[in-house]
């Protein structure tokens, strides 16, 4: 019996040779099969399910919008392709696409939930929960009140995380802030329901929020010296190192702190 190492090398290349031939004869099988079958008319998206908290959007009105600019079969459709369609549906924020075995996608979708508008008018935009600002019909908005917020570009969140933390301040008082402004150079400014306009200065959430509420713990004492309450504040401005100047309402008296 010849054993391997008695096979000539010939014999040994054509051998080996005839095996990759068989290997790449299989993949190609293989890939041209399975090309076959991704074409099958049972494989074609037959529907889309689409989930999630909507209140902005119905899932059918987003299917008839998002259906059409599909291409593919269950195994060649782009998924990344079909969240970004999702994804620029307004007030859409997230989408999750999925395939569903044999022929349908399965979508999930997370809504932007406005909390504040984002800066001037006529360019008024919304700002989500998660501080990131997004375009869509501010008409649409549930909320009979949302405060108006605005800074430079890429500050919305911090101008948002400010905003939660300067309101319980001022809601402990029975005055309601309503608009926040971050200047281009790092300064506060606040104005309330009843139009005051409070210079917070420049600072952190604890620097400014130290500043407030010294404020706030004198500000009925100041504005009582001329009969009125708190809700009487016309301005005050907290950027004096030593004290802070306020003007009251209809007397237009001024003190300080």
């Amino acid at each position: 019996m010849n054993s391997a190492a008695d096979t000539p090398l010939d014999v040994k290349l054509m051998n080996g040779t005839a095996a990759l031939l068989f290997v790449g004869f299989v993949v190609l099988a293989v890939v041209a099969g399975g090309k076959w079958l991704g074409r099958l008319q049972v494989f074609a998206i037959q529907g889309i399910t689409v989930a999630g908290d909507m209140s902005h959007n119905s899932p059918l009105t987003l299917r008839a919008n998002v259906a059409p600019g599909l291409s593919g079969t269950f195994f060649s459709v782009d998924l990344a392709r079909v969240r970004a369609a999702f994804e620029a549906v307004p007030w859409v924020r997230h989408a999750v696409v999925r395939r569903e075995f044999p022929n349908r996608l399965r979508v999930e979708l997370q809504e932007h939930v406005a909390v504040a508008y984002w800066g001037d008018e006529p360019e008024l935009r919304l700002l989500n929960s998660f501080g990131e600002v997004f375009e869509a019909n501010v008409g649409e908005v549930e909320q009979e009140e949302l405060p108006k917020l605005s800074g430079p570009d890429g500050e919305s969140d911090e101008v948002l995380q400010m905003y939660r933390t300067l309101a319980p301040s001022f809601a402990g008082m029975e005055l309601a802030l309503e608009q926040l402004e971050l200047s281009d150079r790092g300064s506060w400014r606040a104005r309330l329901d009843g139009g005051a306009v409070i210079e917070l200065g420049r600072g952190g959430p604890d620097v400014v929020v130290e500043r407030l509420q010294q404020f706030l713990k004198t500000l009925t004492q100041v504005t009582s010296r001329y009969g009125r309450g708190p809700g009487s504040l016309e301005s005050a401005d907290l950027r004096h190192v030593n004290g802070y100047a306020v003007r009251v309402a209809w007397r237009h008296h001024a003190g300080s702190g």
